[in-house]
């Protein structure tokens, strides 16, 4: 749906992607090792979040039934709906993978086309797919027919800039019986460096006939959104480091492109009760101790928008329990407390700079936003 709010066109309302229609156009790229369960629920809790895809995982790993494979794509009927993103390159394992996910009854199946990571490129995973286009069509066509939910797939520009094959890849990839193409304006070579290139997107997006397609990268606010939907049009944005930046993008990019008024950011005890709420989910699913040695490289995200937090990052970085995490959070309120005005306010000194659109067109106010890549099980998303 189009609406013309007075600020240009916004675009609001659900996908149809295959037999699945969803609510929203926006979705939850995958971060190995950041969007597993817990992150999920805790979106799903602050709203705005429809369609969410679990880290990557390897077809032969699900199929032999690892325990770390199950544990990647674990969710709860709250989760809901989601995709499971499957690697790999041999055509029987990646098909054979895709009826599993359908048995366990997931919505949707999502090929990884787009990981630049050696160790998954080197088997001919990830962006290694999008060399090989005529092998990864016949992949595709194999496990499109094999299952009833939609198949779809994420990818990249392309190799490098010399070898920018998405649009044509995508070509192949709808005619094999992909039902949307999620595409990074990246190219394999840039990995997370650069410029999001949102010509190639469109590119991409001209390519296709019948399907959606959805442009990730770099969207780390509601405007980003808006200025990718517009200068692309593409269907929909898929955010990966922006929700993790900050977990309340879902709810105020809905607002924004259906109403074009932008909401006032979280304030401390908001971020604060999140912040908790995730490490509940997390030792939930994880136990005390490993949900919360994962819980050490989230915690520093979080307080990226408290002002001063080197305090809190300090000792958030040994949590070992949960009750020593009320300590640690009580303990750095009152060391706050010398940073704040009498309204109880960060002193504008201390404020962290607002958010901004991580791209902008000519002649508009902001800039790049830079994110660092989270570090986890591999080094470049």
């Amino acid at each position: 749906m189009r609406r013309d709010l007075g600020v240009g066109l916004c675009f609001t309302g659900g996908v149809q992607i295959g037999t699945l229609q969803l609510k929203s156009n926006l979705f939850l790229s995958p971060l190995a090792g950041y969007t597993n369960l817990p992150f999920r629920l805790t979106l799903r809790e602050i709203g705005g979040l429809d369609m969410a895809t679990t880290d990557l995982v390897n077809a032969r790993s699900l199929l032999e039934k690892n325990p770390k494979a199950l544990k990647l794509i674990e969710t709860r009927p709250a989760d809901r709906p989601l995709a499971v993103q499957l690697f790999g390159s041999v055509a029987e394992e990646m098909r054979e993978a895709a009826v599993c996910v359908e048995a366990m009854g997931y919505a949707s199946v999502d090929i990884n086309m787009g990981c630049p990571v050696r160790k998954v490129c080197r088997v001919g995973g990830g962006s290694a797919m999008m060399t090989e286009m005529e092998k990864t069509g016949q992949l595709v066509r194999g496990m499109a027919e094999a299952v009833k939910i939609p198949v779809t797939a994420k990818m990249r520009l392309g190799w490098d800039e010399e070898n920018l094959t998405a649009p044509e890849l995508a070509r192949v990839l709808e005619e094999a019986g992909a039902a949307a193409i999620f595409v990074h304006g990246r190219t394999r070579e840039q990995g997370f460096g650069g410029a999001v290139n949102l010509a190639g997107i469109r590119a991409v997006a001209q390519a296709v006939k019948r399907i959606p397609v959805i442009g990730n990268g770099d969207v780390t606010t509601p405007q980003a959104a808006k200025v990718m939907l517009e200068e692309t049009g593409c269907a929909g944005v898929s955010i990966g480091r922006g929700a993790f930046y900050d977990p309340w993008i879902f709810r105020h990019t809905a607002r924004y492109l259906e109403t074009g008024e932008l909401a006032a950011e979280p304030g401390f005890e908001e971020r604060a009760r999140v912040m908790r709420r995730h490490l509940e989910l997390m030792v939930e699913v994880f136990g005390q101790e490993h949900g919360c040695r994962m819980f050490r490289k989230v915690g520093p995200w979080y307080a990226r928008r408290f002002g001063p937090c080197h305090e809190f990052n300090k000792r958030v970085t040994g949590l070992r329990s949960a009750g020593e995490f009320d300590d640690i959070l009580d303990s750095y309120r009152r060391w706050r407390a010398q940073f704040l005005d009498e309204n109880g306010e960060l002193k504008p000194k201390y404020r962290p700079p607002p958010l901004v659109a991580s791209f902008m067109r000519e002649g508009e106010e902001g800039g790049r936003g830079e994110i660092p890549v989270p570090r986890g099980p591999v080094e470049v998303w």
